[in-house]
């Protein structure tokens, strides 16, 4: 019952977006997609099915120009005018990037940025609803991929904006330090764990390290955007392919002010 209950309570708020977009149109742009999980069977919101992720893909190669990471940011650094295209990311590192993601993008050809917090796949530390971390075999094989850019999301998945400050640096650079160990890839992207902005000395670190950092805002990015401000949209498993369509035109942006006022409530008292 509760189940049934929180599956129409979500599909109702999507509706409410939805029709919030028809009063405040969104604006075109870049949008940057979150993912997290697909196919891990966690049962979770950012775990989805195998096929419908398959059928994502195939829908955005036929309808949307897909881009990675480093261009996009090119065309938001540069110009008065973005053309409307979409980005594909994922956070935290588990082993269904290897089993599922990467075959799925290799057969669509779309670029991917993976941001990996690797103090769980260096102590093999299970992420939230059991999720297997990642090996740093699997983390070579995603970066030996011309599809993939490989992006640090801090060490311990600390939140920034309550870590000391004393802590900050040690935080980002080992994440950089093993990424580069591991992988040799030179990390210029940064995305922050639960997309929680950090305190002023973590903010100055980051922009210190990175070319670009990214939080949520399910709006499309813009020419003039702050690249360590790029707003990214959530993937649900609750999206049907009629809110991910609308998302990927930088639709639902009411749906994330709703989420980032629960999200503020939830992760109160949280440190990672």
């Amino acid at each position: 019952m509760r189940s049934s209950i929180t599956r129409s309570l979500r599909q109702a708020t999507k509706a409410v977006a939805a029709a919030a977009d028809l009063v405040r149109r969104p604006d075109p742009g870049i949008v940057v997609l979150i993912y997290h999980r697909v196919g891990a069977g966690s049962g979770g919101q950012m775990d989805l099915p195998p096929e419908r992720f398959d059928r994502q893909l195939r829908w955005l190669v036929e309808h949307h120009r897909v881009l990675d990471l480093d261009a996009a940011a090119d065309e938001l650094a540069g110009g008065t005018t973005v053309e409307p295209g979409v980005v594909l990311t994922f956070d935290d590192g588990t082993t269904d990037w290897v089993d599922h993601v990467l075959p799925a993008l290799d057969r669509h050809r779309v670029p991917a940025t993976f941001y990996v917090a690797t103090d769980f796949v260096e102590r093999n530390l299970p992420f939230p609803a059991d999720g297997r971390p990642l090996s740093w075999a699997g983390v070579r094989e995603l970066a030996a991929s011309d599809l993939v850019t490989i992006g640090s999301h801090t060490h311990t998945h600390a939140l920034l904006d309550r870590l000391p400050a004393d802590q900050v640096a040690d935080e980002l650079d080992r994440s950089v330090e093993l990424l580069a160990e591991h992988t040799g890839s030179v990390v210029d992207h940064f995305a922050y764990p639960k997309a929680v902005a950090g305190s002023d000395v973590a903010e100055r670190a980051v922009r210190g390290r990175f070319r670009t950092a990214v939080l949520a805002g399910t709006v499309a990015n813009g020419p003039g955007t702050d690249l360590h401000r790029v707003a990214r949209s959530p993937i649900q498993a609750a999206d049907t392919d009629r809110w991910f369509r609308r998302k990927v035109l930088g639709g639902l942006r009411y749906e994330d002010a709703l989420r980032d006022a629960a999200n503020r409530f939830r992760y109160r008292n949280a440190t990672t």
